[in-house]
């Protein structure tokens, strides 16, 4: 069985800047000792990735905040969880969760049964949404979440998130 570690969108802009939160800020240190448990050639990270063009599109209409502009610092992951993940392979999507990320590893569990762990941002958002992504993808493939390595936009969100995802059959670590 060949674990595998997903960061989910540990980006500056939803630590401290367009987006960010204290409950963010407060699981980088937890997140980057994770990331040191794994290989560096068992890590994946994604970013949230959009254009210039932002404003302009259905979620930036309904969030009408700018944030991972592909480019910018808060596009970039921190400055911490990347140094821990030099090696990581880092997909870049554009909404919140990422089908490429699913293809990649179901192509993975082809070669080598995998176990699958999530830690990120934000709860109630994008690790959600990948989680139930790489559990249509995967379903017998054994995927949890590591709450204390994420956080929501609210205590509150991120707590229903994690509900939601226990009662899909993703594991749960509190």
């Amino acid at each position: 069985m060949k674990k595998i570690l997903v960061v989910i969108d540990m980006q500056n802009d939803f630590i401290d800047g367009a987006l960010g939160t204290a409950e963010a800020q407060a699981i980088v240190e937890r997140v980057e000792a994770k990331i040191k448990t794994y290989p560096a050639d068992r890590i994946y990270a994604t970013r949230d990735t959009h254009g210039e063009n932002y404003m302009e599109t259905q979620e930036g209409k309904r969030l009408p905040v700018p944030h991972c502009i592909r480019g910018s610092r808060g596009w970039q992951i921190c400055d911490r969880i990347a140094s821990a993940m030099p090696s990581a392979v880092l997909v870049d999507k554009p909404t919140f969760g990422s089908t490429a990320l699913a293809e990649l590893l179901r192509e993975e569990n082809e070669k080598e049964e995998l176990e699958i762990e999530l830690v990120g941002l934000c709860t109630d958002i994008c690790v959600v949404s990948n989680a139930l992504l790489l559990k249509a993808y995967l379903p017998e493939t054994a995927i949890r979440v590591d709450a204390s390595c994420c956080a929501g936009v609210t205590p509150e969100s991120h707590e229903a998130a994690l509900r939601t995802m226990g009662m899909c059959q993703i594991g749960i670590e509190i």
